[in-house]
C-alpha cells in the first residue's frame, strides 16, 4: 500500500463559491445523509466506494470532484483511496458539520424519503456508552474480569482518538438501517455516470 500525500482540502468559503462545479459526494451514512447534506450531494457511503470507482473516475474526468462527510475525516478517506487508484479529489475541511456551522443551508429529501436516523457520531457515542455501563454492572453484579469489557471500549477510544479512525463506526456502519437501499445507491451511481 502506497503512501499517498493528504489530499487537497478546501475551505467553506472556498468550496462553496465553487459548489456548482462540483461533483459532490458524500460519503456518510444514508441516515446522516438524509439528516442534511450539501445542495447537490450524492450519497456513495464510504463502504461502496471502491463499487462506485468507476463512475467516480468518469465523473473526476469531467471536472471537480469534492467529498465530503460529517467532520472530515471519512472524505479524507475516501480521497486517500481514490488516489490510490488514479482519480484526483478533494474533501471539505470540517465536512458538513463545518458547513452548517457556517451558516449554509443543508438540504434534506423530502419528508416521504427520510429515513430517521442518528449521526454516526451519535451512534458510537451511545454504543460504547452502553458498553462501558454494561461492563461495569456485569463486573459488579457477576464477575470481576468483565470489567475488562469497560477497559477495552475505553482503549479503544483511544486508539480512535490517536488514529483519527473508527472500528466502531464502521462495524455500526454495515447495521441494515446505515445501509443504502440499492435503488438510492443506484441512482447516485447512475447520477455519476450522467456527469
Amino acid at each position: 500500500m502506497s503512501n499517498s500525500p493528504a489530499p487537497v482540502a478546501f475551505g467553506i468559503d472556498q468550496a462553496r463559491t465553487r459548489l456548482h462545479e462540483f461533483t459532490v459526494i458524500d460519503v456518510r451514512t444514508p441516515a446522516e445523509y438524509a439528516s442534511g447534506h450539501l445542495p447537490g450531494a450524492l450519497n456513495i457511503p464510504l463502504d461502496h466506494v471502491r463499487r462506485a470507482l468507476p463512475e467516480i473516475r468518469h465523473a473526476a474526468g469531467r471536472g471537480d470532484v469534492l467529498v465530503v462527510c460529517a467532520s472530515g475525516a471519512r472524505s479524507e478517506n475516501a480521497c486517500k483511496l481514490l488516489a490510490e487508484q488514479g482519480v484526483t479529489t478533494a474533501t471539505l475541511a470540517g465536512g458538513t458539520g463545518a458547513w452548517a456551522a457556517e451558516g449554509h443551508d443543508l438540504h434534506t429529501p423530502a419528508a416521504c424519503d427520510t429515513r430517521a436516523g442518528w449521526s454516526m457520531e451519535r451512534q458510537v457515542r451511545f454504543t460504547a456508552g452502553s458498553l462501558v455501563l454494561l461492563g461495569l454492572l456485569l463486573g459488579l453484579l457477576v464477575h470481576p474480569a468483565l470489567l475488562l469489557l469497560s477497559a477495552g471500549v475505553a482503549g479503544g477510544l483511544v486508539f480512535s482518538a490517536l488514529t483519527n479512525t473508527c472500528g466502531m463506526a464502521a462495524v455500526l456502519g454495515k447495521l441494515p438501517h446505515n445501509r443504502p437501499r440499492a435503488a438510492d445507491l443506484d441512482a447516485a451511481l447512475a447520477a455519476l455516470r450522467g456527469r
